[in-house]
């Protein structure tokens, strides 16, 4: 039988601390929401009623105290004529603008992992 080798695994690189935390997805997701909603001037009334689910649902996804099933997201999408896809991107990009790295931080500091092997980017 053969020997086994370890595979020496290069220190992952510190990731500076965010001062605030993160916002939660369904937070985010929320707020998307209410805002497509507020845009079609419709009340949550109306737009629970157009997806199926009861106004204090709605409100309460739309305030970050839910965290809708993906068929509930779904449905609450199609009520304000917008697709997963469409929101989703909404969300995320919402999400980069807010957790961006700071314009200080050196792009060389990029760790690059392909096959197992470690680089650091120059």
């Amino acid at each position: 039988m053969a020997d086994l080798v370890p595979f020496p695994r290069a220190p992952r690189p510190a990731r500076p601390r965010p001062s605030e935390p993160e916002p939660l997805w369904r937070q985010m997701l929320g707020d998307q929401l209410r805002r497509r909603r507020h845009d079609r001037d419709e009340t949550l009334t109306e737009t629970a009623e157009n997806a199926g689910v009861s106004p204090q649902y709605l409100s309460e996804v739309e305030r970050g105290l839910k965290e809708p099933s993906s068929e509930m997201i779904a449905a609450i999408a199609g009520a304000l004529d917008t697709s997963l896809i469409e929101l989703a991107s909404g969300v995320a990009d919402e999400l980069r603008q807010v957790t961006a790295a700071p314009a200080s931080a050196p792009a060389s500091a990029a760790v690059s992992v392909s096959r197992g092997a470690f680089a650091l980017a120059a």
